[in-house]
């Protein structure tokens, strides 16, 4: 199986009691499903997953199997601290409709987590799932950033299909590209990494951006594929401001603010996190109305 195009990584709305609300995920979804996108990654780090208890992500897997369209991938966030753990959940969401499990490594022992430790780790979690498994390297929020040569590893086993990677790093990218089989699916995790990432062989990605600028991604997606890099050029270019803003810039809580803006159903993030100020959520405003998202 090869997972490619473009996949919002969708944020999680709650209820004002601070429940899952599936109507408004629900929502999201079918509005996502009229602008091109290859499928969603639901309970990913944009979709608070450290925040939602399991069966909360397996709820929101079945509301996303119910919304998308049928040509659409459903990827289920589900890695855990432990391997058990992640083998649990992986199943529930396989049970619950996800087609892949996107599985972000542990982190909470760094000094003992050594290379065939992360490596086993994946194979032990690959060797139990029903559905197949994409790798996640996001050392932005796991501080540690899975080493090429234990991704090449793991790619050798037949229930592990690709990776998503979100270091940011190009160079990493192609010593990925190098070390691993060709249908081994390598995704960008990092939305400033993606058209460079695409050109060197990359095959889409996973990106906060697409949540709010779907069309445009997906354009640029389709725009390489076609062989017009300067149009995809000139599209990136105007939406890095929104790609900065919905992650490093103001994180999931601008995140969902951009989806308010949007006509979304983005709605306040689960405590600790906090919902954006009203000086920051009008500079957001401002950023997506300079990049024509926004009237």
């Amino acid at each position: 199986m090869r997972v490619i195009g473009v996949y919002p990584p969708i944020a999680t709305p709650f209820t004002d009691g601070g429940a899952l609300d599936a109507a408004a995920l629900a929502a999201n979804i079918e509005r996502w499903n009229e602008t091109g996108l290859h499928g969603y990654v639901v309970a990913g780090s944009n979709g608070e997953s450290p925040h939602l208890e399991d069966e909360e992500v397996a709820e929101a897997v079945r509301v996303a199997r119910r919304a998308a369209n049928g040509t659409q991938l459903v990827i289920a966030g589900t890695g855990r601290q432990s391997t058990a753990a992640t083998i649990g959940l992986t199943r529930a969401c396989a049970d619950a409709g996800a087609d892949v499990a996107l599985v972000m490594n542990p982190s909470f022992f760094p000094a003992e987590l050594t290379a065939d430790a992360l490596a086993r780790h994946y194979e032990a979690v690959a060797e139990a799932s029903p559905i197949p498994i994409l790798v996640y390297n996001v050392p932005k929020f796991t501080h540690l950033n899975i080493p090429v040569p234990v991704v090449a590893r793991v790619a050798q086993h037949p229930n592990i299909v690709g990776i998503k990677d979100s270091a940011g790093d190009i160079g990493q990218i192609i010593d990925l590209l190098r070390a691993c089989p060709r249908d081994f699916s390598i995704l960008l995790g990092n939305a400033p990494a993606f058209l460079s990432g695409l050109q060197v062989g990359a095959v889409g990605g996973v990106l906060a951006l697409a949540n709010v600028a779907p069309r445009e991604c997906v354009a640029i997606y389709d725009l390489l594929r076609e062989g017009s890099a300067d149009e995809a050029t000139a599209i990136q270019f105007r939406l890095m401001p929104v790609g900065r803003a919905v992650t490093s810039q103001f994180g999931v809580p601008g995140l969902k603010a951009a989806l308010d803006l949007l006509g979304y159903r983005g709605g306040a993030p689960r405590p600790p996190l906090l919902p954006l100020d009203s000086a920051r959520r009008e500079a957001l405003r401002g950023i997506l109305v300079e990049a024509g998202l926004l009237v």
